[in-house]
């Protein structure tokens, strides 16, 4: 269960910027992952088993800072700094006094400032290869941005291993975008979800319609 901060940015109690983990009649409860700002999208990689999940970033620092994230859970208890430290490098200007932050664990992945990635799924199947075992995410779209940013699907066909550090978002694949050139805004994608054929369920929250994402291979492998 996640739960998230009730504020931009500010200290919280003890079970909010967090995901929970309990047991179906909600005893046992515990506190997987800490300082994690706001996060609806989260999934278990195949081969590994790790909780991944996305995170929405602070406002008011800027067009560009800090970063959303995409990030790995290794061991229960991890604090990602939220809200001492955005992006695993830039300490709060309020907040960040005393924090340094070496102390919290770092994002796998930086997607972009003010994107908003909300769903996020792995992609097990083979009609998409290209995609195959990378991560599928809907981006919402900004709010507080000069220019807009977001507003797509985007496919990673790779995501980080252990012990390999914080990448950017290189390499990923647009499979569909809702941001005209013009900056018009079509649709907010909310939610995604592979079924077993291949193809994905998008959910758009702006027009209130489900998209189906399907693809046919080009020669080269790539998704189109």
């Amino acid at each position: 269960v996640s739960i998230g901060a009730a504020c931009n940015v500010c200290e919280v109690g003890p079970d909010m910027a967090a995901i929970l983990r309990m047991n179906p009649d909600g005893s046992n409860r515990e506190r997987v992952a800490l300082g994690v700002r706001n996060t609806e999208g989260f999934d278990w990689q195949p081969d590994t088993g790790k909780l991944w999940f996305t995170e929405n970033g602070r406002d008011n620092l800027g067009d560009d800072i800090p970063s959303d994230e995409l990030n790995r859970l290794d061991k229960p208890g991890a604090h990602f700094g939220f809200p001492y430290c955005h992006q695993g490098d830039i300490p709060d200007p309020e907040l960040g006094k005393g924090h340094p932050c070496s102390l919290y664990t770092p994002p796998a992945v930086l997607l972009g400032a003010h994107l908003a990635p909300l769903g996020m799924r792995f992609y097990e199947g083979t009609a998409m290869s290209a995609l195959h075992d990378g991560v599928v995410i809907a981006e919402h779209g900004s709010w507080n941005r000069t220019h807009y940013a977001g507003y797509r699907v985007v496919g990673l066909p790779h995501v980080p291993a252990m012990g390999t550090g914080t990448v950017s978002a290189s390499g990923q694949i647009v499979l569909l975008n809702f941001l005209t050139p013009d900056g018009q805004v079509t649709g907010r994608p909310a939610d995604v979800q592979p079924l077993p054929d291949g193809s994905v369920l998008v959910s758009d929250d702006r027009q209130g319609i489900l998209f189906r994402l399907t693809s046919e291979e080009q020669p080269s492998g790539k998704a189109p």
